[in-house]
C-alpha cells in the first residue's frame, strides 16, 4: 500500500514534469515568434530599400528630363507670359 509521502512525492514529480514541459513549449513558441518577427522586419527593410531606390531613380529621371527641356529652350505655352485678364479684356475691347 502506498503511503501519503509516496503519493505526494509522485504528485510533486508529475507537477514538476508538467511545468517543465509547459516552460519548454513556451520557449519553443517564443523562439518561433522571434524568428517570424525578425523575418517580417527584414522583409519590410528590403521593401523599403527597393521602394527608395525606385523613387530615387524616378526623381533622377525627372530631373534629367527637366534639364533636357530647359536646355532645349522649350518656348511652348508654359514659357509664354500672359497679360492679366483685365488688361486682355481692355485690349480686346479697344481693338473693336
Amino acid at each position: 500500500m502506498a503511503t501519503s509521502s509516496t503519493v505526494s512525492s509522485q504528485e510533486a514529480l508529475e507537477r514538476a514534469e508538467r511545468n517543465f514541459k509547459k516552460k519548454e513549449m513556451q520557449a519553443r513558441e517564443a523562439s518561433k515568434a522571434m524568428a517570424e518577427y525578425e523575418a517580417r522586419l527584414r522583409a519590410e527593410r528590403e521593401k523599403t530599400a527597393r521602394l527608395r531606390a525606385l523613387r530615387e531613380a524616378k526623381e533622377a529621371a525627372d530631373a534629367t528630363a527637366r534639364a533636357a527641356v530647359k536646355a532645349a529652350g522649350d518656348g511652348g505655352a508654359k514659357g509664354t507670359v500672359r497679360k492679366p485678364a483685365k488688361k486682355r479684356m481692355l485690349a480686346a475691347a479697344g481693338a473693336k
